[in-house]
């Protein structure tokens, strides 16, 4: 089973990607958008879109992620594995199944793919 890890960047970067796209910001807006028009224009809000989600990623909790990591296999499985030993051998002590069906049921729990 695939699990999907989103990764973000650290407090630190994302301060400092913070303070850069600031500083870009205030470039766009005194220079780069006198002297280019349009192209300032576009610059500064990329710079405002960039200093944002920098901002959310160091001042929230939530973030944004910078990339996404897919992971083979699944921890669940186990505990579900575990989950289903633990209450088959309850269903045996409470005298609920007999021994005879406590081994059966377990090996076939057993032999599931894990």
């Amino acid at each position: 089973m695939h699990r999907r890890i989103r990764v973000r960047p650290g407090r630190a970067a994302s301060v400092a990607g913070v303070i850069a796209g600031a500083a870009m910001v205030i470039i766009g807006l005194t220079t780069v958008t006198n002297l280019f028009g349009l192209f300032g224009i576009i610059w500064t809000l990329i710079a405002v879109a960039i200093t944002v989600m920098h901002a959310i990623n160091a001042f929230t909790e939530k973030g944004m992620p910078v990339y996404e990591v897919n992971v083979e296999g699944d921890n669940r499985r186990e505990e579900d594995y575990t989950r289903q030993l633990l209450r088959l051998k309850q269903l045996k002590d409470d005298g609920i199944i007999t021994e005879t069906e406590f081994n059966m049921k377990k090996q076939e729990i057993l032999a599931k793919k894990w």
